[in-house]
């Protein structure tokens, strides 16, 4: 596992289904890092990065309960944030300024996951704890 890449990283963990938030919020956790939420929409994500330092990656699952993250993932971007994609839906839903981003098809190894955040996350100074 990634731990020596991850350790101490702060991750912002968009995901609407509880399960599958869990798993990922356990994974990253075993991985060394400090995740923020779960949270399962835009506004609470929003709200969560203007309340804490920013994170220095995030996980965002492109479809919230019919609502699109992609909004989300315009913020991040302009904060310099990376982030992965997890869906179940490939890449289609991405617009063109963001098909850059790593996309994670569900149902994903939690081990492919934290390798894909420490690619992110390499050579990226970590976010200081804080708020």
């Amino acid at each position: 596992m990634s731990v020596g890449h991850l350790g101490g990283r702060r991750i912002l963990v968009v995901e609407d289904e509880a399960l599958v938030a869990m798993l990922v919020e356990d994974a990253l956790v075993d991985a060394g890092c400090e995740v923020l939420g779960p949270v399962a929409t835009v506004s609470d994500a929003v709200a969560l990065l203007e309340s804490e330092a920013a994170p220095d990656a995030a996980v965002l699952d492109l479809n919230l309960a019919g609502e699109t993250s992609v909004p989300l993932a315009d913020v991040l971007a302009a904060r310099g944030v990376p982030f992965v994609v997890a869906t179940g839906y490939g890449a289609a839903g991405l617009p063109p300024e963001h098909k850059d981003a790593p996309v994670l098809a569900k149902p994903y190894d939690p081990a492919e996951l934290t390798a894909t955040l420490a690619r992110l996350c390499a050579g990226r100074k970590a976010t200081p704890d804080g708020g």
